[in-house]
C-alpha cells in the first residue's frame, strides 16, 4: 500500500455517482414476537429495519464472505447470483432483526426478496445482493418485506444513504459511513460504504454487513484482487467478542461512472484506487471496533518489527482478541503479563520474549515491557493513560520491517447483559 491520504466527504454508499439508496420500517421483529408471518404485524414510525441500494448502471462487483461453516442463506444466494450473473449487480435488498440463518426455507426466502427486488427495480433477479442481520435460528417472515419493496424503492434518494445506515443496524449505537473523493486518469472519483457490526464480530474473512460503492472504472477482477488485500489488513483485523458471524459479508460494486479508462491491471492508476479503498475500509473498521457491544474504549494493537506481514496480523490480532486483554482495557489495568501472554499463544513461529510493549493514549506513552521483561513504571501515569476512550497498545518485535494493526474494544459489564437477553 501507498500512504495517499484522500480528502473525505459525505453521502456515503450514495457519495458515488449513480447510487440510490433507501431505508424504512417493516416491522420484522415485531412480526417475529407476534409468532406469525408478518401479516398483522403493525407499520409505525419505528427504526428502519430494511434498506435498498440501487445502481443507475449495472455495476463490476467482488465480494467477500464468511468462511464460518454456517452460512446464513443470503449469502448462498448471493455468491449463486454474482456466477450467475458474471460479476454484475444492480441492486442490495437488506434487513435487520433476522438473519435468515439455519432456517429450512432460508434460501427460499433470499431467493424471494431478490425477486421482489427485481421486479420492482426492472432487473433480472441474479443482479440483486441479499443480505440479512439479526437472530440466528428464527424464521424470516415474507410479509413484510413483500410490503416493505414497494415503499423502499418510492423512496429511493441519491440521497438516502443515512436512511439504509440506520436501517442494517442491530445492536449499533450509532450508524457507520464514510465517503473519500480521489482522482485517477484524471477524473475525479468517489468511494464510499455503509457497515454494520457491534457483536459477533471476530472474523476471518470480512465481518458484519459492508457495502461499498465506487464510480471508479475498474474490471472485476481487479475489483476482487483490491477488495481480498484490502479486507486482509482491515475488517480481517477487527475482534468485538471472537465469535465469527455466519452473515459476514462485503460487498464492493462499481458503477464506471467517474469516466476513467477501467481499471484492468496492476498500475499506479490501481494503487490508487486501493489506497482510497483502504482509508474507507479502516474508517469503517474503527467505527465497528469502537461501537462493540457494551464496549467504552476504541482499543488498537500495533504489532511492529515482525520478520512478515502475516506474522504482525496474527500478533496484533491475538492481542487484540483476548478476553483478559479486553478487560484489563476496561479497568484501566496496566499487566503488561496478559500482552506477553497473549503474543505467546498467537499461531506463530515468531520468537515474541524479546518484545517491547507501550501503552499509549492522548495522556500519554508508557513503557510496560523490554525485551519480553516486566518493568516498573508509574502506575499514575499508566492508569490516567488506560482511562481514555482510545488506546493504542504499541508491541515491537525488533525482528523485521513489517507491523499491522488490529482493533478491538474491552469487555463490559453491558456486554453481558445485551447478549443475555437479545431476543427479547
Amino acid at each position: 500500500m501507498n500512504d495517499l491520504a484522500f480528502s473525505e466527504i459525505n453521502g456515503g454508499v450514495c457519495a458515488a455517482k449513480g447510487f440510490k439508496a433507501s431505508g424504512v420500517y417493516c416491522g420484522i421483529k415485531a412480526a417475529m414476537k407476534a409468532g406469525n408471518d408478518g401479516n398483522e404485524s403493525p407499520i409505525s414510525n419505528t427504526k428502519n429495519d430494511i434498506a435498498m441500494i440501487v445502481s443507475d448502471v449495472a455495476c463490476n462487483t467482488a465480494g467477500v464472505y464468511t468462511s464460518n461453516k454456517v452460512k446464513g442463506a443470503p449469502v448462498v444466494v448471493t455468491k449463486k447470483n454474482l456466477e450467475k450473473s458474471g460479476g454484475k449487480s444492480r441492486a442490495v435488498i437488506v434487513n435487520s432483526g433476522n438473519a435468515n440463518t439455519c432456517n429450512g426455507d432460508g434460501e427460499e426466502k433470499a431467493v424471494a426478496m431478490c425477486r421482489l427486488t427485481a421486479e420492482k427495480v426492472g432487473i433480472p433477479a441474479e443482479e440483486v445482493i441479499v443480505a440479512s442481520t439479526g437472530v440466528i435460528g428464527q424464521v424470516l417472515p415474507l410479509a413484510p418485506i413483500e410490503r416493505a419493496v414497494p415503499q423502499l424503492f418510492e423512496k429511493l434518494s441519491y440521497t438516502g444513504n443515512v436512511e439504509a445506515a440506520t436501517a442494517i443496524m442491530t445492536t449499533d449505537t450509532v450508524k457507520k459511513e464514510y465517503a473519500v473523493k480521489f482522482t485517477v486518469d484524471g477524473k475525479e472519483c468517489h468511494l464510499g460504504g455503509m457497515a454494520k457490526g457491534s457483536g459477533m464480530i471476530h472474523p476471518n474473512m470480512a465481518t458484519t454487513l459492508n457495502f461499498i460503492t465506487t464510480d471508479c472504472a475498474v474490471s472485476v477482477p481487479m475489483l476482487q484482487k483490491a477488495l481480498s488485500e484490502i479486507v486482509k489488513i482491515t475488517y480481517n483485523c477487527l475482534c468485538v467478542d471472537g465469535d465469527q458471524s455466519t452473515n459476514d459479508t462485503c460487498m464492493l460494486m462499481s458503477s464506471g461512472l467517474a469516466g476513467n479508462k477501467e481499471i484492468d491491471a496492476d498500475s499506479e492508476d490501481f494503487e490508487t484506487f486501493k489506497a482510497a479503498l483502504c482509508q474507507v475500509m479502516t474508517a469503517l473498521t474503527r467505527m465497528l471496533a469502537k461501537d462493540g457491544e457494551g464496549a467504552t474504549k476504541l482499543v488498537t494493537c500495533v504489532c511492529s518489527g515482525a520478520p512478515d506481514l502475516d506474522t504482525a496480523i496474527i500478533i496484533a490480532k491475538s492481542v487484540i482478541r483476548s478476553p483478559l486483554v479486553k478487560c484489563a482495557m476496561y479497568g484501566a489495568d496496566a499487566n503488561c503479563g496478559r500482552i506477553m501472554c497473549a503474543m505467546g499463544y498467537a499461531e506463530t513461529d515468531c520468537d515474541v520474549t524479546k518484545a517491547d510493549v507501550y501503552y499509549i493514549s492522548k495522556a500519554g506513552k508508557i513503557l510496560v515491557c523490554k525485551d519480553g521483561l516486566g518493568l516498573s513504571f508509574d502506575e499514575e501515569l499508566a492508569k490516567a493513560i488506560l482511562s481514555e476512550d482510545e488506546i493504542e497498545i504499541f508491541t515491537d518485535l525488533h525482528m523485521g520491517d513489517a507491523s499491522a494493526t488490529a482493533w478491538g474494544c474491552d469487555f463490559t459489564y453491558d456486554y453481558v447483559k445485551i447478549n443475555g437477553d437479545y431476543r427479547s
